[in-house]
Order: C-alpha cells, then structure tokens, then sequence
C-alpha cells in the first residue's frame, strides 16, 4: 500500500504530467447558437484540414488531443447567420464530416474553399479559442 501511494505521488509530481495529460487544442461557443467548426494546420510536411465540429451554445469541443505541434493552427467556424473566417484558404465539404490533405485543387477534389483565421499558440502546449458575438 506505502509503495502503491509512493508511486502514485511520484507520477502526480512528475514534470509535465498535467501538461501533456491536459493539452489540447479546445474550441469554446460562446454565442446562443450552434457552431460547426473545422481546423487546419500544418505538420511540418503536409497541409490538412478536418471537420466538422458541432459546438452547441456555453460548450467547448476538442478536435485535437496531446500537446500541440505547431505554433500556428487555423479555424473556420459558421453558425448559419455568420462566420469567423481568415485569410488562409482550406478545403471543407460542404455538410459531411472530411479530412482534407493538401489546400490546393478544393473544387477539382470535391471540396468547397474557405478562408480561415490563423491562431498563434505562441508554442504553448495547450490552447482554447472562444468563439463569441
């Protein structure tokens, strides 16, 4: 029982065990309606973008467990009415959950193109973006 304790306090103790057991890349809606959210990024070889997430009003999605890789990741977000875009275009389907490789050719692909918002983690392990009016 002491070496089961013992053992337990030296992982709770260990260096980064609540980073990399927490990290993640979180989207919370702040707004009063649905949000369906799609996420690209950059792997250090390849381009992808992914989605959708349905993020209903005062809840967060996670598309991405583990400590983050890149410092910059990107989003594009809808609830119908409106949009939070960017400038950094990706390909999304239109309805249907996807993983798109690579941004170039969206159409020839089957895919639609939109611009999304770059997020600047600033390297950190972890990130949540909110989603507001």
């Amino acid at each position: 029982m002491r070496n089961a304790l013992f053992l337990a306090a030296a992982l709770l103790l260990a260096p980064g065990f609540f980073s990399s057991a927490m990290a993640a890349f979180n989207l919370c809606n702040k707004t009063k309606a649905d949000v369906r959210v799609a996420l690209g990024r950059f792997d250090g070889k390849a381009w992808t973008s992914e989605g959708w997430w349905n993020v209903r009003p005062a809840q967060c999605a996670t598309p991405l467990n583990g400590p983050l890789q890149a410092r910059f990741y990107y989003f594009y977000a809808t609830d119908g009415a409106g949009t939070w875009e960017g400038k950094t275009n990706f390909c999304v389907a239109p309805a249907k959950r996807f993983n798109a490789e690579t941004r170039a050719d969206c159409a020839r692909r089957g895919f639609d193109r939109r611009g999304f918002l770059e997020v600047d983690t600033g390297r950190n392990a972890d990130w949540t973006q909110t989603l507001s009016n």
